[in-house]
């Protein structure tokens, strides 16, 4: 698949989709969902997050009870 065609599919402009494939731009949600349907496979599989975007929540949580 082209990014011509994948760009028509999804509704959004080659160039955007030439720099998802760059790592230079990341897709809303909407877009990620899209891309997902397109290739049958879940946002998870499709784009890899790095570890340093993860946010620590323990700080935010209530300690359990022991």
């Amino acid at each position: 698949m082209t990014q011509s065609e994948l760009s028509r599919l999804v509704n959004m402009s080659r160039q955007t989709i030439n720099s998802i494939e760059r790592y230079k731009f990341n897709p809303t949600l909407v877009l990620a969902h899209k891309l997902s349907q397109v290739f049958e496979v879940s946002i998870d599989e499709l784009f890899i997050f790095e570890d340093d975007e993860n946010i620590d929540v323990s700080e935010i949580r209530p300690n359990k009870k022991e």
